[in-house]
């Protein structure tokens, strides 16, 4: 999904515009029922056991009320507490409601476009749960399909590894949610597919927003230690080679000998190069005997001291 925030302007636009066609075929159609549709409705009446019913309610209450906004702060949720590097608690804030309010931005928009096509229910007789409002689209279908689809984007931000389990998730949860309306008689089979064509658009739509709203990165590792000392690799905090010859200097120049002095506190010639590795204090003998004209340990005729280190220079 790395390049997803790229494309989102080309699924927002593919999935409206299908949106749009259906909603003129419908219209054209006096908003009325397709044959089909009416028999989907009436093998629903005819299919439908009380154990059945049960469950389709049980899912379809997942599409309405709280769990769909809980779902959305679930994504928030993730964003926030699963976010690597510095952060500010604005930040922090606007990781965690972003999803919640722009499910609940998508929901005025359903609510706009549904009072404006204002499409009928199919007949009460056949209803096995209460509904309220016009039909298309479904806002059940809607709500389950954008908040799942909220989870899964924030999810791949932070875990991209989990991804693809959170996708099958969401697919069944969604799919679930919309066939449970039909299911119960409350809905047309287009008013649902209709939700999902228009949820589909807001989704891509919220994938740029997060993008632009998460800091941190897709992953999120994001980039937190760019030009600070810690992220250039170990060793690397106390400044480059010729810093570290220059510490060996001042270390060795105290009686006027070209032999280290033990820095207050103790520690030896190991503590005057040991905190940039033996590599960093060879090169910043080399740069002293190049300034001084003298030879320093690692050019000189010296011997090798206790455990491999260059013992003191001879003097000639």
């Amino acid at each position: 999904m790395s390049a997803f925030p790229r494309r989102w302007p080309v699924v927002t636009a593919a999935a409206w515009i299908l949106f749009a066609a259906l909603a003129v075929v419908l219209a054209v159609h006096g908003w009325g029922s397709f044959g089909f549709e009416r028999a989907a409705i009436d093998w629903s009446a005819q299919h439908r056991p009380a154990a059945a019913r049960h469950v389709a309610i049980g899912v379809t209450v997942l599409g309405t009320g709280a769990p769909p906004y809980l779902v959305a702060l679930a994504a928030g949720a993730v964003l926030t507490l699963m976010a690597r590097g510095p952060r500010t608690r604005k930040t922090d804030l606007a990781l965690l409601l972003t999803p919640v309010l722009w499910l609940i931005a998508g929901q005025l928009v359903r609510e706009g476009l549904m009072h404006a096509f204002a499409r009928l229910r199919p007949s009460s007789v056949h209803w096995a749960t209460t509904a309220t409002g016009f039909s298309f689209p479904s806002g059940h279908s809607f709500s389950s399909v954008v908040c799942a689809g909220l989870l899964v984007l924030a999810i791949a931000r932070r875990r991209p590894s989990w991804t693809r389990a959170a996708c099958a998730v969401a697919v069944v949860y969604g799919i679930a949610v919309g066939l449970s309306r039909v299911y119960l008689g409350v809905h047309w089979p287009l008013d649902v597919l209709g939700s999902w064509l228009l949820a589909a658009g807001w989704l891509a739509a919220g994938a740029a927003v997060l993008a632009r709203v998460d800091p941190v990165g897709r992953d999120g590792t994001g980039d937190p230690g760019r030009g600070s000392g810690a992220a250039d690799g170990p060793g690397r905090g106390a400044g480059d080679g010729d810093d570290a010859g220059s510490g060996a200097d001042g270390a060795a120049g105290a009686d006027g000998t070209d032999e280290p002095q033990a820095p207050d506190g103790g520690g030896g010639p190991e503590r005057a190069g040991g905190a940039a590795g033996p590599e960093r204090g060879s090169a910043g003998r080399r740069g002293r005997a190049e300034r001084t004209g003298r030879p320093g340990r690692a050019e000189g005729r010296g011997r090798l001291g206790r455990g491999g280190r260059p013992g003191p220079a001879i003097a000639s």
